[in-house]
C-alpha cells in the first residue's frame, strides 16, 4: 500500500470499510470537516460528510495508480474535451467501491436516509448533452480497464443554464452548481499556468516572435472518477480561470474601487459558463478564448508532467496520446507546434511530424455546418501566433497536396484549411483532420458517411488515416445507478461480472423465456413507471398512468433531431381519438424533455409548441386520460437515470444521416425500452443487435434523403396530398393550440411547409404506420416483455468499456496498467 512506509499510525488510517467504520467516517467528517454535530446536521451536510467519507476510500487507489503509471514510464493518453457531464458523484462512487448497502446501513443507524440525502446532490454544470455524457463515460471506462489516462476540461463556475419552463415557454436561469460546494474536487494551488492571449507577432530572420497583450491564470481542480472494484482511479483535471496578478492596489487605493478589480474580472469569465450565447460577435470571441484557455493550460501541464518523468521531450511521441474530443480542442495542434517550434528550438518539420504522431481526432457529426469555424479576422486578433501556424500548416499541406495528389485547383480549394470568401473562416475540421494521425467516425454507418460526404476529399488524401470506434455506454451508471432492481436482478441469474464486462449479458438469453423471469422484469419496468409518475405529480402536477405506454424523446432541441415530427404525430394521434371515442385505444403518455440553445429560436419555440399542445390534450376530459404529454425541465444526467428505466418506447428519430451515433439509444435499450428510430447512427447497430422484431424502424434511408434533396424535395406537396398532415398543419397554424395568439407559430410551421431541411414531412406518413404497430404489439403483453428482455440481453456489444479498448489498442497505441493490490 502507497501509506506502508509512513510509521506513525495518525498520519493516516483508512476507515474499516464495514458499517461501524463507514459510520465513524461520516460522522468524523460532519464533526471536523463540516462543522456540525449529528443533532445539527442538515440532509445536506449528512450528504457531504458522506462524499467526503468515501472520497477518503477512493482516494488511495488513486494516489497508488498515478504513482505506478509514473514508476512504469509507461505511453499516457490524455482526453481533451469542452464538457464532461459526468453526473452525481456519490452513488456512483460507492458502487464502484462495493460499499453502497454498507453506507446506506451506516446512514440508517445515524437515521439518515441514504437515497435522500443522494437527491440533494448537485449535478455538476460541465456539459449539456451527448458529447459530454459520451466523454463521462469513458473516463469511467479509463478508469476500470485501468488505461493510464487523465481527462482534461473546464470547470465552469456555471453550467449552461436552469431550464424554467414559465407560460410554456423556456427560461433561462443561472446554474449555479457550485453554490452548494464540491466536495469531491480536489484544488491544486501549484498547478498554475500563464495563458496569453491578443498582441502581435513579428519576425527575427524565420523566428516568430509572440508579444501577447493580455494573461489568464488556469488553475487546476481535479475530480477523481473511480474504477470499478479496482483500487485505481482516474484524473479528470478541470481548469479555472484566474486574474493572476491582475489586482491594482494604486487604483484601489486612489478609490477606483471598479477598476482596480475589472480586469481580473474579465480573465475570470473564461471559465464563468458554459457555451455563453454565440449569436453575438463577442460571444463567439470568448468561446473561441474558452478553447484555447483548454488546450493552453493542458498542453503546458502535459509537457510539464512529461518532462519531470523523462528529462526530455524527444520521445514526446513514444509517450503521449492525445485526443480531441469533436473540433473544440482543436487548437492543441497550433499550440503544440507553437511549443515546440517557439519554445523548445525544434524544427518545423520535425515539430510537425510529432504533431501528427500524438494527436487523435473523434469527428461527431456529419453536417459540415456543424463543424467549427472561426473568422480570420476574430483569430488574428486573439491568437495571432496560431493564425500564422495554421496558414503555415495549409502551406506545408496544400504542396503536399498539389505534389502527390493533384493540381486541381477546385480539390485545393476545397481542402484548403482557409475558407475563402466574403469572409475569410479558419475549418476546424480539416485542421483536425491534417494535424491527427487517425480520425475515427462513432457508428459504422457514420464512419462509412464521413469518409464518402464530410471527408471525402481528405479520404482521398489518407485513406489509411480514418476508421470507426462504434460508442458505448457504461453499465455501471446507465444500469447499476440508474435501474438498481434490474442489476440486482441480473447478479441474481448470472452474477455481476457483466458490470465491468456488459458481454456477459449474453448469459441471460438461457432465461429469456422463463415466465419468473419475464415477470420480474416487467415488474421492475412498472415500478420505475411508478416512480417517474410520482416525480411527475410532485413537479408538475400532473397524473400520469403507470399502465399506459411511456414514450420518451429526451434530447437536446434541435431542428435535425426532430422533435417536431413527434409533436406532429401526437397531435394527428389527439385528431383520430376524438374522431373515433369508440376505438380500444392504447392508452399513451408521450414524455419529452431537453433543453435549447438560448439563442436558437426555432428549438425554443418547439418546446413552446409542444406544452401548448400539452395543456390542450391534458386538460380535454374526453380522452378519459388515455392520451397525456409531459414536458419535463431542466433535463439532466440525474434526470435520465429517472426517465429511461421508466421509458417503454424509445424516439430516436433524426433524419437518416445526420445523428452521428446517439448514446441515448443505447441507455434505453439496455433499460428494456424498444426502439422506435430511423436507419441513423447507431440505430443500424441495435438493429443488427436485437433483430427486426424487437425495433420499429421507419423512415427514408440515408440514400433516400440524398436522392429527394437531389430530386428537389418539395414539403407543401406532402402537405397537399396527405389529409391527415394537412389537418395537423392547418391546427397548429390556424392558432387552436394558441387561442390567445393564433399567430405565434405562422413562421416555425411555414418553415416546414416551404423548406422542411429535415424532412419531417416526408417521413410523417411512415412514422404513423410505426406509431400504430408499437401499439398494436404493446397490447401483446407476453410479446412486449419478450422484445424488452431481447433488447437487454443483446447489448453486451455497446459498452464503452469495449470502445474504450479499441481506442486503447488501434489508435492511442496504450496498455493497462497491471495493477499493484
Amino acid at each position: 500500500m502507497i501509506m506502508d512506509n509512513f510509521d506513525s499510525p495518525f498520519l493516516y488510517h483508512r476507515p474499516e470499510v464495514d458499517v461501524e467504520g463507514v459510520k465513524k467516517a461520516i460522522v468524523y467528517k460532519l464533526i471536523f470537516l463540516i462543522g456540525r454535530s449529528p443533532k445539527e446536521a442538515s440532509q445536506r451536510d449528512w450528504l457531504n460528510a458522506t462524499l467526503y467519507a468515501v472520497r477518503d476510500l477512493v482516494t488511495e487507489g488513486w494516489i497508488t495508480t498515478a504513482r505506478q503509471s509514473r514508476a512504469e514510464e509507461t505511453r499516457r493518453v490524455y482526453y481533451l474535451s469542452m464538457e464532461f457531464l459526468i453526473g452525481r458523484t456519490l452513488s456512483n462512487a460507492m458502487i464502484a467501491e462495493d460499499i453502497y448497502t454498507t453506507t446506506q446501513a451506516a446512514l440508517a443507524e445515524l437515521n439518515v436516509d441514504l437515497e435522500e440525502i443522494i437527491e440533494k446532490e448537485v449535478d455538476p454544470g460541465l456539459g449539456n448533452g451527448g458529447l459530454g455524457r459520451l466523454a463521462a463515460c469513458f473516463m469511467d471506462s479509463l478508469a476500470t480497464l485501468a488505461i493510464p489516462a487523465m481527462g482534461y476540461g473546464i470547470r465552469y463556475e456555471y453550467g449552461m443554464f436552469r431550464q424554467k419552463i414559465e407560460n410554456g415557454q423556456q427560461v433561462e436561469r443561472p446554474d449555479d452548481w457550485l453554490e452548494k460546494g464540491a466536495p469531491w474536487e480536489f484544488m491544486r494551488p501549484s498547478k498554475r499556468f500563464s495563458i496569453d492571449f491578443g498582441g502581435h507577432i513579428y519576425f527575427e530572420g524565420k523566428k516568430c516572435i509572440w508579444k501577447p497583450a493580455e494573461k489568464v491564470t488556469a488553475l487546476a481542480y481535479d475530480q477523481m472518477v473511480p474504477g470499478y472494484k479496482n483500487n485505481s482511479a482516474s484524473t479528470l483535471r478541470l481548469w479555472s480561470a484566474h486574474g493572476g496578478e491582475t489586482f491594482n492596489l494604486e487604483e484601489f487605493n486612489r478609490g477606483d474601487h471598479l477598476a482596480a478589480v475589472a480586469t481580473r474580472s474579465a480573465n475570470q469569465n473564461l471559465s464563468r459558463v458554459l457555451y455563453p450565447d454565440d449569436s453575438t460577435w463577442n460571444g463567439r470571441e470568448l468561446r473561441l478564448r474558452q478553447e484555447y484557455f483548454l488546450v493552453s493550460a493542458s498542453l503546458q501541464d502535459i509537457l510539464r508532467r512529461h518532462f519531470r518523468t523523462h528529462g526530455t521531450l524527444d520521445n514526446l511521441a513514444d509517450k503521449v496520446a492525445i485526443h480531441l474530443n469533436d473540433t473544440h480542442p482543436t487548437l492543441a495542434i497550433p499550440e503544440l507546434m507553437r511549443i515546440l517550434i517557439d519554445l523548445h528550438g525544434y524544427s518545423w518539420q520535425n515539430a510537425w511530424d510529432v504533431t501528427r504522431r500524438i494527436f487523435s481526432y473523434t469527428c461527431h457529426t456529419l453536417m459540415s455546418e456543424a463543424l467549427e469555424t472561426w473568422p480570420v479576422e476574430m483569430m488574428a486578433k486573439i491568437l495571432p501566433r496560431h493564425l500564422q501556424m495554421i496558414f503555415e500548416i495549409n502551406d506545408h499541406f496544400l504542396e503536399y497536396v498539389k505534389t502527390y495528389v493533384t493540381t486541381d485547383m477546385e480539390f485545393i480549394r476545397r481542402v484548403s484549411l482557409i475558407e475563402e470568401g466574403h469572409q475569410r473562416k479558419v475549418r476546424m475540421g480539416w485542421l483536425s483532420v491534417v494535424g491527427s494521425h487517425k480520425v475515427n467516425g462513432v457508428a459504422a454507418i457514420h464512419s462509412d458517411l464521413m469518409v464518402t460526404s464530410t471527408f471525402a476529399d481528405f479520404a482521398r488524401i489518407y485513406p489509411e488515416r480514418f476508421t470507426n470506434v462504434t460508442n458505448g455506454i457504461t453499465p455501471r451508471r446507465w444500469l447499476a445507478v440508474a435501474n438498481p432492481k434490474l442489476a440486482a436482478l441480473f447478479d441474481q441469474y448470472i452474477g455481476n461480472e457483466w458490470r465491468c464486462d456488459l458481454s456477459q449479458i449474453e448469459k441471460l438469453k438461457a432465461f429469456a423465456n422463463e415466465s419468473e423471469f419475464k415477470r420480474a422484469v416487467a415488474d421492475i419496468k412498472y415500478d420505475n413507471k411508478v416512480k417517474l409518475a410520482q416525480y411527475v405529480k410532485k413537479t408538475l402536477n400532473i397524473d400520469l398512468d403507470p399502465h399506459a405506454l411511456f414514450d420518451v424523446q429526451v434530447k437536446r432541441i434541435h431542428e435535425y433531431k426532430r422533435q417536431m415530427l413527434n409533436v406532429l404525430h401526437i397531435v394527428a394521434r389527439y385528431n383520430e381519438m376524438l374522431a373515433h371515442p369508440e376505438k380500444d385505444w392504447q392508452p399513451r403518455v408521450f414524455i419529452l424533455a431537453g433543453k435549447a440553445a438560448s439563442a436558437y429560436y426555432s428549438a425554443k419555440q418547439t418546446i413552446r409548441l409542444i406544452n401548448d399542445v400539452a395543456n390542450v390534450i391534458n386538460n380535454d376530459e374526453r380522452l378519459k386520460g388515455r392520451l397525456k404529454v409531459v414536458f419535463i425541465p431542466n433535463y439532466s444526467v440525474s434526470l435520465a437515470q429517472l426517465i429511461i428505466p421508466a421509458a417503454d418506447i424509445s424516439e430516436q428519430i433524426s433524419l437518416a444521416g445526420t445523428e452521428a451515433s446517439g448514446t441515448s439509444n443505447m441507455k434505453f435499450a439496455l433499460n428494456g425500452a424498444l426502439t422506435l428510430g430511423t436507419l441513423d447512427g447507431a440505430n443500424v447497430e441495435i438493429l443488427e443487435n436485437v433483430g427486426k422484431d424487437h425495433i420499429f424502424i421507419f423512415g427514408n434511408t440515408v440514400e433516400q434523403v440524398e436522392a429527394l434533396r437531389r430530386e428537389g424535395y418539395r414539403p407543401f406537396d406532402y402537405y397537399q396530398n396527405d389529409e391527415q398532415l394537412r389537418e395537423v398543419i392547418d391546427q397548429i397554424i390556424r392558432g387552436d393550440f394558441s387561442p390567445e395568439e393564433p399567430n405565434r407559430y405562422h413562421s416555425l410551421i411555414q418553415g416546414l411547409q416551404y423548406h422542411d431541411y429535415y424532412q419531417s414531412f416526408a417521413d410523417f406518413r411512415s412514422y404513423v404506420e410505426a406509431q400504430k404497430a408499437v401499439d398494436k404489439k404493446y397490447q401483446d403483453r407476453d410479446a412486449w416483455v419478450a422484445s424488452t428482455i431481447q433488447n437487454m440481453v443483446n447489448m453486451g456489444f455497446f459498452s464503452s468499456d469495449r470502445t474504450i479498448l479499441e481506442y486503447a489498442k488501434n489508435i492511442w497505441k496504450v496498455e493497462p496498467l497491471k495493477l499493484e493490490h
